[in-house]
């Protein structure tokens, strides 16, 4: 199920896609430094500022980098491709479901695991731009009280952008990461020139020293430490737009040396200047390069705010598409690149969230503390996923996957652990989000079970509806009927629905099913099968991969029924609209029915999703007891 590999791409292509790859991987991550290291001396589990403690964090900086994101995610996780697409859902996907009970908790842990990214999606703008809007009180103190009324305006335009797409900026997205991974560079490399002591931190004697002398503080530090590796799972999440083979060259040759060579330097500064703790990023420019900086640094967290949420538009359609979400309104906004989109309700939800986190805790700092929570719990998450994919797909013996992937566990942990004492401190509101994200799309995968159980009790078998009509020959007019179902097999009850009002069948009959498999992408030679039947009818399957939007004209356009071919024009399309009746039959408990039709009333309508000619559809409405 791995799926057929692309060639690797060479020359310019494989620059272009370095530079793309640039900004949109690496936007979040590459901003860490606004505030990462600031952190560990700086709030509620801050470590005593100490030539000794600064070398031990940059020692945890150096490996934390090394063991994650290089090895763990750059060189492993990119390995478990779906077919060139990459993420927890696709990952999930992956993942063989020979048996029931371990595809339920796989199924769990990937849901689980998606939710809490929508968690990470909302901090993270908030938290980037606020801390680039921060440097303008280390300029003056004149400007403090504007600092949250300018982040919420950007971030506000932010998101009311989000509508045209990302195409328009995409090409600047690259060129302007360049500048700012050079910027940081050279700012970290003129503070390390004046004092290259920092670079002994590479040994990890000086971590475990870190350790040895603060014990409990200095394990709570690395819910702090662990902010230079946020952005992590963005390197898996967006293989699919570029491939391994960019993000691989762009981590190693530019953005690794960019952020070591910046955390190096504020420690330098630190070594040098204590009272530079408040803002170590900023306090590395001086004078008039200062504001310049800040500008810079807006514009770089806007990037790597824009990279989440788009983020969040692909994981939402592929939980659409995988049956874990309701239909939306999704509009793409690139003719040429299918996967951006735009979904309001998404886009809107997390505008509302981050401008109610920017006012509720006002500086970066209060929002780092509920930073970390849900982007650890997802990696470990993505870690006992990937034991599963090693095993059954690349199958590794016991004695090679155990060893390495309890080795990226114990680190997962470690960190884990480490920030699940945030919680208290604001690290509730992202197991919040993920909590309610994840009752959502469980309540809709369940409901959607339970409703389909329903309606096949009182379904009648294609057989019998046939010989019935041989017993009973309806009036048949000219034309084609197409009725959709949810099911291959039966008798759509908006046929039955229709042959009993109106007495009446055309012609020609077509019962039509779209079914999205765990993988990406359908070749369009098993897009679509269909069977005839009798009297006139005929029974079709559309296939569609989760990353793929159904398009049903123009696939049935592109189907032989007999000797004719179908004219969307000259077709009629019928659909069943349900409503949804809670009830206390076994099934799901009565609140989660109550939530499962209310997001079924609310969900984007068939002909819109599957892009039916809205005046080609008749729509025959039904009640269904849940």
């Amino acid at each position: 199920m791995t799926g057929t590999k692309a060639a690797e791409p060479e020359g310019k292509k494989l620059a272009a896609l370095a530079i793309g790859a640039l900004g949109v991987v690496y936007g979040d991550i590459g901003t860490s430094p606004l505030y990462a290291l600031r952190e560990c001396f700086h709030g509620p589990h801050a470590i005593p500022l100490q030539p000794e403690n600064v070398l031990g964090v940059l020692s945890l900086i150096f490996w934390s980098l090394v063991l994650v994101i290089s090895l763990k995610y750059a060189i492993v996780v990119l390995r478990a491709d779906n077919e060139g697409e990459g993420g927890i859902l696709a990952l999930m996907a992956l993942v063989p479901g020979s048996r029931a009970r371990s595809r339920a908790v796989v199924v769990s842990l990937g849901l689980f695991g998606a939710a809490l990214l929508y968690g990470d999606g909302v901090i993270t703008p908030a938290i980037s731009v606020l801390s680039a809007v921060e440097g303008l009180n280390v300029a003056t103190t004149a400007l403090e009280h504007l600092v949250v009324p300018i982040t919420i305006a950007i971030l506000v335009g932010l998101f009311a952008f989000q509508k045209k797409g990302t195409g328009s900026v995409g090409a600047v997205f690259g060129p302007l990461m360049v500048v700012w991974f050079g910027a940081i560079t050279v700012l970290g490399l003129v503070h390390v020139i004046r004092n290259p002591m920092v670079l002994s931190s590479v040994s990890p004697i000086h971590a475990i020293r870190f350790f040895s002398v603060n014990r409990r503080l200095g394990f709570l530090a690395l819910g702090t430490v662990f902010l230079v590796v946020t952005g992590g799972e963005a390197l898996y999440a967006d293989m699919g737009h570029f491939g391994r083979k960019p993000i691989r060259i762009v981590w190693f040759a530019l953005v690794l040396p960019a952020l070591l060579v910046n955390y190096w330097g504020q420690g330098a500064l630190l070594l040098s200047d204590p009272s530079a703790v408040e803002n170590p990023f900023y306090r590395l420019a001086s004078g008039v390069w200062l504001y310049p900086l800040v500008l810079l640094a807006t514009a770089a967290t806007v990037i790597a705010s824009q990279a989440v949420i788009s983020g969040a538009f692909s994981l939402t359609r592929q939980a659409v598409q995988l049956g874990f979400a309701p239909r939306m309104e999704m509009v793409h906004t690139s003719a040429s690149q299918i996967g951006q989109i735009y979904i309001p309700s998404v886009n809107w939800a997390l505008m509302v969230s981050c401008v109610a986190l920017v006012l509720f805790f006002r500086t970066s700092s209060n929002l780092a503390a509920a930073y970390g929570v849900a982007v650890t719990t997802t990696m470990v998450i993505t870690t006992l996923l990937l034991y599963v994919v090693a095993r059954e797909i690349w199958g590794w013996p016991r004695r090679a996957a155990i060893p390495l992937l309890a080795f990226f566990l114990v680190i997962d942990s470690a960190f884990f652990l480490a920030n699940i004492v945030k919680v208290e401190q604001g690290g509730w509101f992202p197991l919040a989000v993920a909590a309610l994200v994840f009752t959502l799309m469980s309540t809709w995968k369940t409901g959607r079970a339970v409703l389909s159980a329903r309606v096949a009790e009182g379904m009648l078998s294609t057989g019998d509806f046939l010989a019935s009509l041989t017993r009973r020959p309806p009036v048949r007019v000219p034309g084609t009927a197409v009725y959709l179902d949810r099911s291959p097999e039966g008798t759509p009850l908006a046929l039955l629905h229709n042959l009993k009002h109106n007495k009446v069948l055309h012609e020609r009959v077509v019962l039509l099913t779209v079914v999205t498999e765990e993988r990406p992408y359908v070749p369009s030679a098993e897009r679509a099968h269909s069977e005839a039947l009798e009297h006139g009818f005929w029974r079709i399957v559309l296939r569609y991969g989760f990353m793929e939007d159904p398009d049903i004209p123009r696939a049935i356009e592109e189907c032989t029924v007999g000797e004719e071919g179908f004219d969307v024009m000259e077709t009629t399309f019928f659909l069943c609209r349900e409503t949804l009746i809670a009830t206390k039959r076994p099934g799901m408990a009565i609140w989660r029915e109550v939530l499962f039709s209310w997001m079924a009333k609310n969900a984007a309508r068939p002909l819109v999703y599957f892009r039916i000619p809205p005046d080609r559809v008749v729509e025959l409405g039904m009640q269904v007891e849940i």
